[in-house]
């Protein structure tokens, strides 16, 4: 799969079948859009596109909310509504959170490339794009931008400044300018319309079966292994440690996993995917991996700089703040050991 940052690019395919949107996460209801869409562009003789964007609409929406608020003088009416507001992020009494991210982009775009897109296109999003008038972004970026020749969306579609764009429009906008548009409906699983909140509302709760059953795989991170401050080796815990690029993962604690990438098999493991408290105050985000029994034939640095994908398949708990390093490693301990219960309960 090409990726793209922007569309001002020569490599982009000369027409395309499109679809838009954040896919955080990749879910199974993406799967059916983006299988749709394959399809449809192999019949139309067609390039499959996808068109996203970074940040998270919702994240510079949230973020300039804040500084509106650091900034302003105590309001004496209403509050301030960010551009691009309407009936979308930023409006009047709308939630403007940013939202918890499931993946990050690299995990994004290796998801895109499983379900057969041929290239994604990655916009910024910031102020000029929030800014954008629907009609400008049908004529911007889906015209002359991208070259879309068929456009598919969901069933909740909104597009440009304040949201003012819908389906209607677009397809209307279709027939004036030469694509075709079509809509697809929500995607269930037992009754349950699959969305990214949906997943994050399963994150949150620690219920990895819900999750892995509304993504069609176990939720996962993948990333290069990078040094850290090598305390789990003094703590006789030494940790593979991969960083979450985003400061609002919608998973934390502690967690059974499985990692891939160090050998011909998994390996099973325990890991903390958070700030850890006890004895970090950076905030930053980290994936600590240890396996449950390291290979000899690995070596003790053979991790460093692969890229490994982990598998979250069980919340034992959340982060927890230990009174002493002592106490973490005892902590630690149980965890392992509680892992190890989890594996051999699901042995033969």
């Amino acid at each position: 799969m090409r990726v793209f940052s922007g569309f001002r690019h020569p490599g982009l395919a000369p027409q395309c079948a499109l679809t838009i949107g954040n896919f955080d996460g990749v879910h199974r209801g993406h799967q059916a859009m983006l299988a749709l869409l394959t399809n449809e562009a192999r019949h139309r003789g067609l390039a499959s596109c996808v068109l996203t964007f970074e940040p998270h609409p919702r994240d510079f929406f949230a973020a300039l909310a804040a500084k509106t608020e650091a900034t302003a003088r105590p309001p004496a009416g209403p509050p301030l509504t960010p551009a691009g507001g309407g009936t979308g992020p930023g409006a009047p009494g709308a939630d403007i959170a940013a939202p918890r991210r499931i993946a990050t982009l690299r995990d994004k775009l290796s998801e895109l490339e499983r379900c057969g897109v041929e290239q994604t296109v990655v916009l910024r999003f910031g102020p000029q794009l929030s800014r954008l008038s629907a009609q400008a972004f049908v004529d911007d970026v889906l015209v002359a931008g991208v070259r879309a020749r068929y456009v598919l969306v969901g069933d909740d579609f909104r597009f440009g400044a304040k949201r003012a764009g819908d389906y209607a429009m677009l397809d209307s906008a279709g027939v004036t300018r030469g694509f075709d548009v079509a809509r697809m409906m929500s995607y269930e699983v037992h009754g349950t319309r699959v969305s990214s909140s949906a997943v994050r509302a399963a994150l949150a709760a620690g219920d990895m079966d819900l999750a892995g059953a509304l993504l069609g795989r176990p939720y996962s991170i993948s990333g290069h292994v990078q040094h850290g401050r090598k305390l789990g080796r003094t703590l006789g815990f030494p940790t593979l440690n991969l960083r979450f690029g985003h400061p609002r993962p919608a998973a934390t604690g502690i967690f059974v996993v499985r990692v891939h990438g160090l050998g011909a098999q998994p390996l099973a493991g325990v890991a903390n995917l958070g700030t850890r408290p006890t004895v970090d105050d950076a905030a930053r985000v980290l994936l600590e991996v240890y396996c449950l029994d390291w290979p000899a034939q690995l070596g003790n640095d053979a991790g460093y700089g692969r890229v490994v994908r982990v598998d979250l398949l069980a919340k034992l708990h959340d982060e927890l703040r230990y009174p002493s390093i002592d106490a973490l490693r005892e902590g630690i301990a149980r965890d392992v050991e509680r892992a190890r219960g989890w594996f051999a309960g699901r042995a033969g």
